[in-house]
């Protein structure tokens, strides 16, 4: 259970998050649009249809759950709990999302992923996580920062970024994101775990990598942080 001085940080973060709405929403809120003309066959893009607000409670603007801690017992050792608004209704044409990210002790780790639609900043409430962004061509550079408790570190929109465990205690940290739907994708497993399988000429290219390495690579089950 997260303690008080973390629920007051969580809170904290959600006030920080206002300051970034304006970054993203009403952007897409999906990876693409492919236009028809048949309305049956149509979908609502950028958000839900809205309720009416006569009938609007406070349960459509609270959300429980946020301090029971995520199964790290995976491949990564980590966990990522995302709360759109999917999950929390209220949530919807706010341009904010929030995020409980879980890293088991010794190497837990949130891969590296960009998310499309939204810039986030990280908020550590236990344990110490190494964390990190890389900037776009051509320059790729790195930029990284060992984060304790209270530590704060921001990732800009689209640009890759992880997080990773290198304490021996559980890790725990909330993120808040510029977008009601900032979408992720996960690095690997869009280069070698993508369906279907990318030629694997184009990444030994890329990668410099053998090709049976490559192949192998591909075999193997690819899971996210979810």
């Amino acid at each position: 259970m997260m303690k008080g001085y973390n629920l007051i940080a969580a809170f904290t973060i959600l006030s920080l998050a206002s300051t970034f709405v304006t970054a993203s929403d009403p952007s897409p809120l999906q990876d693409f649009c492919v236009a028809i003309d048949d309305a049956n066959s149509a979908v609502l893009v950028n958000g839900k249809l809205c309720k009416n607000p006569s009938l609007a409670t406070a349960d459509d603007f609270s959300y429980s759950g946020l301090n029971v801690p995520g199964n790290t017992s995976n491949q990564l050792g980590g966990h990522v709990n995302i709360i759109t608004a999917d999950l929390l209704p209220g949530l919807n044409t706010l341009g904010v999302s929030l995020v409980r990210i879980d890293l088991a002790p010794n190497g837990g780790l949130n891969p590296p992923h960009y998310h499309p639609r939204g810039s986030e900043v990280l908020l550590v409430l236990e344990g110490t996580i190494y964390a990190g962004f890389v900037t776009s061509n051509p320059d790729h550079r790195l930029f990284t920062k060992i984060l304790k408790p209270g530590d704060l570190f921001v990732f800009p929109f689209s640009l890759i970024h992880f997080q990773l465990n290198i304490g021996k205690t559980p890790a725990v940290a909330i993120a808040a994101l510029t977008s009601q739907n900032p979408g992720i994708n996960t690095v690997a497993n869009a280069i070698f775990g993508a369906n279907w399988p990318i030629y694997p000429e184009v990444l030994t290219t890329a990668f410099h990598l053998d090709k049976q390495f490559v192949e192998d690579l591909q075999a193997q089950e690819w899971v996210d942080p979810t």
